[in-house]
């Protein structure tokens, strides 16, 4: 139905809102299917890098969650849950039966949410950079974080989520690519930012891992400090069967930082996933 690159897929959701998705590569005829979902405050744009490297070895589609990007910018209270349905929306809308789910962090907690709540759905699953649960001790910072954006605006985390996100190599090679992020993340709407800060510092994935039983492999930064690998660790660890790889000279935003190598995991996954599982 949609063959175009860049053709803008419209689903909606069950309680109405309007989710958007991009179509980033239109793959040969019978080509893995690939879902993206996006960070905390970025878009589908975030996976350009990926999407590239992947080229037409599969059909890649990206989304904007709900609050995000083109997506319908309707208030919270937000859950991964929630989120996870929009997914489902989307495939729908796509006429997917099934496709391998990626997501980079809150993307990643999302992408557990998919595949524990429709199994059906999801033939394999990459997490990035992401974890199951901050810790209940998280919650007052997460809620700081979004009540600091209410009050003085998204410019005051600035320094703070560069320093996260990319290593200073990378922001001195890649400007281009690091502005965008910033223009991306800038252009958010404070409320539903603060709404999905609340989500986040709320989220408690551990009871759902067990349902997770397809081919799953776990990315995680070499020098990502806001999921690091002790996260990593502990959804492999709860996920049966789950691979993780550690990408060299990355921070949070792996994909970002690290294209090649993550499209690489992903396309293992999708093309086959019992081996990619085992390998």
């Amino acid at each position: 139905m949609f063959s175009i690159e860049g053709a803008q897929i419209a689903a909606r959701a069950a309680d109405g809102c309007a989710i958007n998705a991009t179509l980033m590569q239109a793959g040969f005829p019978g080509a893995p299917r690939i879902l993206l979902i996006h960070a905390l405050a970025m878009s589908w744009r975030q996976w350009r890098g990926v999407a590239a490297a992947i080229d037409q070895e599969a059909t890649v589609v990206a989304l904007d969650c709900r609050g995000h990007g083109a997506s319908e910018r309707r208030r919270g209270p937000y859950s991964c849950e929630m989120m996870a349905a929009d997914c489902i929306a989307v495939l729908d809308e796509l006429g997917w039966e099934e496709a391998t789910v990626v997501g980079c962090s809150m993307g990643g907690c999302v992408a557990q949410a998919v595949a524990a709540g429709f199994p059906q759905r999801v033939s394999g699953l990459v997490l990035a950079d992401t974890t199951a649960t901050y810790g209940h001790q998280a919650l007052p910072a997460w809620r700081e974080r979004g009540e600091r954006a209410l009050r003085d605006g998204m410019g005051t985390h600035i320094d703070f989520q560069l320093a996260r996100w990319f290593s200073d190599c990378f922001r001195a090679s890649s400007p281009e690519i690091v502005e965008d992020c910033l223009a991306v993340f800038q252009a958010n709407d404070l409320h539903c930012y603060a709404d999905s800060c609340a989500m986040l510092g709320e989220t408690d994935l551990r009871p759902a891992l067990k349902a997770i039983h397809c081919p799953t492999t776990i990315l995680v930064g070499e020098f990502d400090h806001a999921t690091p690998l002790a996260m990593a660790e502990q959804l492999a660890e709860a996920i049966a069967d789950a691979r993780l790889v550690i990408i060299p000279d990355a921070k949070h935003f792996a994909p970002v930082e690290k294209p090649d190598v993550v499209a690489r995991e992903i396309l293992a996954i999708a093309r086959h996933p019992a081996a990619a599982q085992v390998n």
